[in-house]
């Protein structure tokens, strides 16, 4: 069974589809780390949630949950093209637009044209793209969502602005999350961890200067907060390789030899667009 964030018409739903083929079982839940939750405690078998869009960065919700709120892996990923969508309920016009609603992430991804066309009009976050194309319809008009194309004979909306994110390459990366890592090589694989180390100099040197000693290439670093205290991060960090290769497990040691919290988030297929 495959978890996503629903209701009926999110992107995460389309991912699940996509990258399982219609041959999965899908459950759906109300948040990203209900969803991530659900894998943790056995109640299914794997989920797949956002964790980084091209537009808008990281999906700060799926990166905090894997770290702090999990004992989880990411065994695959699936990168799906994003195409946002202004909507209204039948019938309505732009004019009568009050209230934009939409998840944070497809907000952000329209803000160019949310600035130039409706600098007026008031912008609401909510859980997701779908439970916003559901409020809108539900509505007397004057609440609007940005969402995907299906949502509109889903929830019987207009689109009023068609593929209205603020640039066209617009792709959503998509983490697989399963409670067992993925032992397989598929011989273009990546590899992430999170780790922190002591606020003190040359720390994070330490731990990273193996990577280019090694000429092992390094994906992506962000921090975030520990939230804890402030000032204080972990570091995300996503390198070409797997962790059975032994140059990549020699690395991933010192990095966890240097670190005061450190955890495996997986090796998995390296995805492309």
């Amino acid at each position: 069974m495959l978890g996503y964030m629903g209701p009926d018409g999110t992107f995460s739903q389309q991912a699940a589809v996509e990258w399982s083929g219609g041959r999965e079982e899908l459950k759906e839940f109300p948040t990203i780390a209900a969803a991530i939750k659900a894998v943790d405690s056995g109640q299914i078998e794997k989920c797949i949630v956002p964790i980084e869009n091209s537009l808008n960065g990281s999906v700060t919700l799926t990166l905090d949950t894997l770290a702090f709120d999990s004992n989880v892996y990411i065994t695959d990923e699936h990168i799906l093209r994003i195409a946002q969508n202004l909507m209204v309920k039948k019938g309505a016009s732009v004019f009568d637009i009050k209230t934009i609603i939409s998840h944070p992430q497809a907000l952000g991804q329209c803000s160019k044209m949310l600035e130039r066309d409706f600098a007026g009009v008031e912008l609401k976050a909510v859980e997701s793209t779908a439970r916003a194309a559901q409020i809108a319809a539900e509505s007397d008009g004057s609440v609007a969502a940005i969402t995907s194309e299906v949502t509109a004979s889903l929830y019987d909306l207009e689109i009023a602005r068609e593929a209205c994110n603020d640039n066209n390459n617009n792709f959503t990366r998509f983490a697989v999350i399963g409670k067992q890592r993925n032992l397989s090589v598929s011989g273009h694989d990546k590899t992430s961890i999170v780790f922190s180390t002591e606020h003190a100099p040359g720390c994070l040197y330490r731990a990273l200067g193996v990577f280019a000693r090694e000429n092992i290439n390094m994906l992506k670093i962000e921090s975030r907060p520990v939230k804890r205290e402030i000032g204080k991060y972990v570091f995300f960090i996503d390198i070409e390789g797997n962790a059975d290769d032994a140059r990549i497990y020699f690395a991933l040691e010192n990095v966890r030899e240097n670190s005061m919290f450190y955890k495996f988030l997986g090796s998995y297929h390296y995805s492309e667009i």
